[in-house]
């Protein structure tokens, strides 16, 4: 096995409370009713199919765990990433909502993709800022459904993800900026050309849409359920940018399970930790600078307000992982298991690996011979170029 060093920044949150019984009033980022209904939807799409969840039995031998789960969503459709299923989703709901608010008509999905409504969608314009990921589902889901699109980038997007969206028809707009900036633009020109904003993060005045993105990845969570049968995890190492998936997984879990839910790690890089700062000082906190991280999905110093609500008390831990273990992580998975992962793909089990080989850290994490830990492997190559430079270091 080739060996993954690195170093944690970690912070115990003192305001995690396994007592909590998850509710509405929690204004959650999702809910099972929801839920069931985007899965019923997504599940129909054309070329669905479940993504692969994987026992790493060696890997958790190695590091002294019962069970390493991890879920691979580098085969999630053909844009290579879990996020297929949420930007695509709210787009669907935008454009639902916006036929029958012209027409009065209560319309399906369906009628999406048979373009019955072809002459009020194709002048619909959808936007959003990206890391890259995002933006290719949100750009997808306007290519299959017939909308205009014009998405945002920041200065650290890849060519290589430019390039994708780019090629599914779409406006890329390149800010110089950081992602934040981005998100700011892109509400602002939205506002002032009556463009519809998909995000995947939220902000005052912008609660709504971003619940129907976390619903989309609901999907995942389900499939996963299933592939693990009647074993609960005992821990989730899960990597964050704005907190929008972790918040998913961390709310879909707690309400599925209650007290028995895992113990939820949210792991960021060392540059980008806006959740870690927001829990070590009890408020959404931003974090100032470049945020510059190979972990290009993850490079977000604003937390999403509506995440926040839940992983301010649902989030047990917060850890900070450092650059270098990233293209060893890949490299682990891609020689030792044959599977293909991104760069902000491999936080968590970076994480994971990184605190197994530090005693103090393992205890302070719970971690023993009898823990089985949920690992989402969110994205696979989705910028090809980045991936080989990264695996073949």
């Amino acid at each position: 096995m080739k060996s993954v060093s690195g170093r944690l920044s970690y912070f115990s949150n003192p305001a995690a409370d396994a007592s909590l019984v998850f509710s509405e009033q929690m204004q959650g980022v999702t809910n099972l009713k929801k839920s069931r209904e985007a899965i019923s939807e997504i599940t129909q799409w054309p070329g669905y199919k479940p993504t692969p969840l994987y026992l790493l039995n060696n890997l958790a031998r190695d590091i002294g765990v019962d069970k390493i789960y991890y879920k691979d969503e580098s085969q999630r459709f053909h844009l290579k990433s879990f996020k297929a299923l949420g930007g695509a989703y709210a787009v669907a709901r935008q454009l639902q909502l916006k036929v029958e608010e012209l027409t009065g008509t209560t319309i399906t999905v369906k009628d999406l993709h048979d373009r019955k409504f072809d002459n009020i969608v194709s002048q619909i314009v959808i936007s959003c800022a990206t890391d890259g990921n995002h933006g290719c589902s949100v750009s997808w889901g306007c290519q299959m459904f017939g909308c205009q699109c014009i998405i945002y980038v920041h200065r650290d997007v890849s060519a290589g993800r430019q390039q994708t969206m780019e090629d599914l028809g779409v406006q890329v707009i390149r800010i110089t900026g950081n992602y934040d900036d981005s998100v700011k633009l892109a509400d602002r020109d939205a506002k002032e050309h009556g463009r519809i904003i998909v995000s995947d993060t939220s902000y005052a005045g912008y609660m709504e849409i971003p619940k129907d993105v976390a619903l989309g990845y609901t999907v995942l969570l389900s499939e996963s359920i299933e592939q693990i049968a009647d074993e609960i995890p005992t821990h989730v190492f899960i990597q964050a940018g704005v907190g929008g998936l972790a918040a998913a997984v961390c709310a879909y879990f707690w309400e599925l399970w209650g007290e028995q839910r895992p113990r939820f790690i949210i792991v960021e890089p060392v540059l980008a930790n806006c959740l870690q700062e927001s829990a070590r000082a009890g408020k959404p906190t931003v974090v100032e600078g470049d945020l510059e991280t190979l972990m290009a999905g993850l490079a977000c110093g604003e937390i999403s307000e509506l995440a926040w609500q839940i992983l301010a008390t649902g989030a047990n831990d917060f850890l900070t992982i450092n650059e270098e273990a990233v293209p060893l992580t890949m490299q682990l998975l891609a020689d030792d298991y044959d599977i293909e992962a991104g760069e902000s793909a491999v936080a968590g089990l970076a994480a994971l690996i990184t605190a197994c080989n530090d005693t103090e850290m393992k205890n302070s994490l719970g971690l023993d011979e009898n823990s089985r830990v949920y690992i989402l492997g969110t994205e696979g190559a989705t910028d090809p170029v980045v991936y080989d430079r990264l695996v073949n270091a």
